[in-house]
């Protein structure tokens, strides 16, 4: 179930260099107890069945290392999918600030700001950030990580993964124009 949906955000995700290799992973709810979610080493741009974890109880070993973020998000927020992404400008300007304020018209029209939460990966304490982050938000960056975008939908947490990497990379390319 759903390995074709992720297959096909994961190719895009690839296609935009948002991730490389197996890392990054994708949820989406389902019926209300649980969520689907990336095995654990699996590309995201290849066909693969994802793991069903409950939203309480035991959580199989081959679900992703991130299926903490994943559970408090789905218990804390409305979201019904999670794009979890290491796009690379947003990943150096999150180890230089503590929210992201877009300056390109899309970037300002989503996501006015972007806040940037702290936590090793894989841990609870990423966990309850990312998610505390996304009661009010539909992006966050993981400081030196990468992005948690959620949605109604997994097309909607792949575009505000996208809209948060085009808008890092039009901030790091103004900053190259202003003159000391």
């Amino acid at each position: 179930m759903y390995a074709d949906e992720f297959e096909r955000i994961g190719k895009r995700l690839f296609s935009e260099h948002l991730v490389g290799g197996n890392f990054g992973n994708i949820s989406i709810v389902y019926e209300k107890t649980g969520f689907f979610i990336k095995r654990t080493g699996a590309y995201l741009d290849v066909a693969a069945e994802p793991v069903f974890v409950p939203l309480e109880g035991e959580v199989p070993a081959e679900a992703s290392s991130e299926y903490r973020v994943h559970q408090e998000v789905y218990r804390k927020t409305p979201h019904k999918a999670v794009v979890h992404a290491h796009p690379p400008a947003a990943v150096a300007l999150s180890l230089l600030q503590d929210e992201v304020r877009p300056e390109d018209s899309e970037g300002r029209m989503f996501c006015p700001v972007i806040p940037v939460v702290s936590g090793e990966p894989g841990t609870q304490a990423l966990a309850d950030n990312v998610a505390d982050a996304l009661v009010y938000a539909k992006l966050v960056i993981a400081r030196g990580h990468g992005t948690f975008a959620a949605g109604k939908t997994l097309d909607e947490a792949y575009l505000y993964t996208s809209l948060a990497e085009h808008a890092c990379r039009v901030l790091a390319i103004r900053r190259t124009f202003i003159r000391p």
